[in-house]
């Protein structure tokens, strides 16, 4: 997809001036037109970004974290937004992180039934064998309540058998196998419950954790789906070296120190957005704390302790607004003072 949108906008700069327009944070704006470039191409290193390919043989790049806007104009017409941090290729909903840059080696997989469309996405990183986020929805049309939970804990077939996590990981551990997009919020049908039960979908997770606090975040979960139009919801536990418990689960799996959410909820009658994370300790001990605002961070100090950019695929301005801050009345809880 990255070649051919560079190839269309190569064709377009040959035949009329057309133009790039690169507004960077310090308020300085670059323009380049189609006489003094060949191409423009986005990039990905580290962060998305944008290169220019000059006449002259050189090139210019411009890094996310240093670009507001970058927009390719043919006459007063936008033609491609290249300023944002968006996923370009199948993970384009609102739920989705962004992708993990090194696409060999961590694989999309997308859960979905006929009747009721996607149930869930996942990321799996074949490194690390495990989860790297698990994304959904919820609204109206998938949180009936049509089924019962019928327990199909299996692996993942989608996963090639020497990076996917087996049943034989989990028995006899100690550990659960913690569900990410968890059967409750799939009884829509006995099929897209069926899916929850993917080991792709799960975590090693002690039971004190995943029946407790965990448990008590994903009934708040279904509440605040029930007070907006729709809610994107991130699920996921640390995987990076630095972020996991020294144990692991049998001898194999990876046994995460943090597990967290990230939530959006959009509020159709106002055309609204609001944005929390929520940040666990790990821990076999009970955590019997009520006040579930204690566990209450921005979306920007979540992807700063994960590394990860949630909700890359809203509208910069939004993004940048309700990433930074948290509306607690809006999500009807408090901190402790």
């Amino acid at each position: 997809m990255l070649v051919m949108l560079a190839s269309t906008l190569a064709a377009m700069a040959q035949e009329k001036k057309d133009t790039v327009i690169i507004t960077l944070r310090n308020g300085t704006e670059v323009r380049y037109t189609s006489d003094e470039f060949d191409r423009v191409q986005i990039i990905y290193n580290l962060k998305y970004g944008v290169k220019v390919y000059l006449k002259d043989g050189k090139s210019k790049d411009y890094l996310a974290e240093k670009v507001v806007v970058a927009e390719y104009h043919s006459g007063d017409s936008v033609v491609a937004d290249l300023n944002t941090n968006r996923n370009l290729y199948r993970a384009k909903l609102l739920e989705y992180p962004h992708l993990a840059a090194d696409s060999t080696m961590n694989q999309l997989i997308i859960k979905s039934t006929e009747e009721f469309g996607i149930t869930f996405s996942l990321e799996w990183s074949y490194a690390d064998k495990a989860n790297r986020w698990t994304c959904y929805q919820m609204h109206a049309g998938n949180t009936v309540k049509n089924v019962t939970r019928k327990d199909a804990f299996r692996e993942d077939p989608e996963i090639p058998p020497q990076y996917r996590s087996k049943l034989s990981d989990y028995s006899n551990s100690g550990f659960s196998r913690g569900h990410l997009c968890p059967s409750a919020d799939r009884l829509c049908s006995q099929e897209q419950n069926s899916q929850t039960f993917f080991l792709s979908n799960m975590q090693p997770q002690h039971q004190n954790h995943n029946n407790g606090l965990w448990a008590r975040l994903e009934d708040m979960i279904r509440v605040w789906a029930d007070n907006c139009d729709t809610l994107y919801v991130v699920k996921a536990a640390t995987i990076r070296s630095d972020q996991l418990l020294d144990e692991k689960c049998n001898n194999s799996l990876i046994v995460p120190k943090y597990f967290y959410m990230a939530v959006l909820a959009y509020n159709k009658s106002f055309n609204t957005y609001e944005a929390m994370g929520l940040w666990t300790e790990h821990s076999s001990k009970t955590d019997s704390n009520k006040n579930l605002g204690d566990y209450a961070i921005t979306i920007d100090a979540l992807e700063e302790r994960t590394g990860i950019d949630f909700f890359c695929n809203l509208p910069d301005a939004i993004e940048d607004d309700k990433e930074r801050k948290i509306n607690l009345n809006y999500w009807g809880i408090t901190k402790t003072n």
